[in-house]
């Protein structure tokens, strides 16, 4: 118990002591001299302890003196990960050098252009934690092309005469960033690594360290796009609900359009997670709660072709056999037939910043209702999209633990001057989680429609499917897997989170 004392004396008591004791056995063994330091007085405070490293030590330890400082902008739709990436980036800034400033540009590129940013402050970086458990981008997001000059000059973004990158160049310099996150899909750190390269021939180092943010899982070559998880379950939730209109009407046609302009993960996700939740429920069919009747009977994607005709027959069978249709769509499934048609009509179809197609407006779930509703007699249509709602929601724990993984890699790069795009590399042996080069990163990666459990899938539910497929785009990934897809979580990170807050 005397021993035990030792741990609760003050500092100064503990180094008296422990001098006296070095200095007595110096003394019984004739061979050791002490210098016993000037001590603190009795009556002097504890924050008086002399210090083990000074300030200059310490970022000497870190890898040198440099004085960064760090903004963040989030750019492009939602995703269930943008609040949470932003959280965890404080969150471990503050962790590697509280001395950091960081601040947030608001909406996105828009708020660079605008000089509008937010500042984060201690109170801030203390409760950042907040951010982890919120869908949505605290910050704010929008849809920005900086090298498209008129659509800024229109929107007031820029004035006449002005070069959108050099505004945006001129406000990082003005601000005195030497780190920039850009949480987003491909355009916008491609975007960002642009204005890397712009500044860097004006001889100013900026270092700019990507989160790659979208629900389509489609960028190249990141593995598993953080959000994408979530946004597979939460579709699948949105649609247990959805389903149940089957009962509403006789012969009742459900097209349930999932987000994914190129790349139909997101689609077979979706459904796999929702058929898997639905043979984990009891069902009562003597009463007419039958699983066939819940069960998903068509899933279509861009990746492979779609045999209207053979399809409208088959699905038409099983509409006399159980009296409904449920069928998931890709928004980007069929797009170039559907603008072809509406160009041929003479309508003009609308544009975002980036070119792309507006898919609102080409509405792909209402032309295959269209297409199939006649065919296979089908008394009433319903078409429902679970984008917004599952791009919205708040990161499940699978996603958690990504984004956290990521956002600690990207200011591990920032410190040692790495850029890229963080994610777990493809062309790597083991997925190695780094900075993948920005020369790398691309959109429009394919779905890989030979997965196993996309394939059985299929089979399961009575699809055929077409050997046409989209070959030049799938080799385009060398056949590599995607991401496991798993309905449950595995390991309760939130919890842990929370844990962690509340002790805070």
């Amino acid at each position: 118990h005397k021993s035990l004392r030792l741990f609760t004396m003050p500092m100064w008591k503990m180094m008296l002591v422990a001098a006296v004791m070095c200095a007595f056995a110096g003394t019984a063994s004739g061979t050791l001299t002490v210098s016993v330091p000037t001590l603190p007085s009795i009556a002097s405070d504890q924050k008086h302890s002399p210090q083990l490293l000074d300030r200059h030590e310490t970022l000497r330890m870190r890898g040198g003196e440099k004085k960064h400082k760090v903004a963040i902008l989030t750019a492009g739709g939602l995703a269930p990960c943008l609040s949470s990436a932003i959280g965890f980036l404080i969150e471990e800034y503050t962790l590697y050098d509280p001395s950091i400033e960081i601040i947030c540009y608001v909406d996105g590129y828009k708020g660079l252009l605008k000089g509008q940013h937010i500042k984060v402050s201690k109170e801030d970086r203390k409760m950042a934690g907040i951010l982890t458990r919120h869908g949505g981008s605290a910050i704010g997001n929008s849809r920005v092309k900086l090298t498209n000059v008129a659509d800024c000059l229109k929107r007031g973004l820029v004035k006449e005469g002005e070069e959108p990158q050099k505004v945006a160049a001129d406000q990082l310099v003005k601000d005195g960033v030497t780190v920039l996150h850009t949480i987003g899909g491909d355009d916008t750190n491609t975007a960002a690594a642009d204005l890397a390269k712009f500044l860097k021939t004006n001889d100013y180092d900026l270092t700019v360290v990507g989160l790659p943010k979208t629900i389509d899982n489609d960028v190249y070559p990141i593995r598993l796009s953080l959000g994408a998880w979530t946004a597979a379950q939460q579709g699948a939730r949105f649609y247990a609900n959805v389903v149940n209109e089957h009962s509403a009407n006789p012969r009742m046609l459900i097209v349930h359009e999932v987000m994914g302009r190129h790349c139909g993960w997101l689609t077979a996700a979706t459904a796999k997670c929702y058929r898997d939740e639905l043979k984990a429920q009891n069902m009562l069919p003597s009463l007419g709660l039958r699983q066939d009747r819940l069960d998903v009977h068509g899933v279509y994607i861009p990746e492979l072709s779609i045999d209207i005709e053979s399809e409208a027959k088959r699905l038409k069978a099983k509409m006399d056999e159980i009296g409904n249709i449920n069928i998931f769509i890709s928004e980007g499934a069929g797009v170039d037939d559907i603008i072809k048609q509406m160009e041929a009509e003479g309508k003009e179809v609308p544009r975002d910043a980036f070119g792309h197609p507006k898919l609102d407006a080409v509405n792909p779930g209402k032309y295959f209702a269209d297409q199939f509703a006649k065919s296979i007699g089908a008394e009433k249509t319903m078409v429902q999209k679970s984008g917004y709602f599952a791009r919205s929601a708040h990161p499940n724990d699978q996603d958690l633990a990504l984004i956290k993984d990521c956002a600690l890699k990207a200011v591990e790069s920032a410190m040692l001057g790495v850029g890229g795009v963080v994610g777990h590399d493809e062309d790597t042996h083991n997925f190695e989680l780094r900075a993948c080069e920005f020369e790398r990163i691309a959109g429009g990666k394919p779905f890989n429609v030979q997965e196993g459990w996309f394939k059985a899938m299929l089979v399961d539910i009575g699809q055929t499917k077409d050997p046409h497929q989209h070959q030049q785009e799938v080799q385009k990934r060398h056949y590599k897997p995607n991401a496991p897809v798993r309905t449950s979580s595995q390991g309760n990170i939130r919890k842990r989170l929370e844990e962690q807050f509340a002790k805070a």
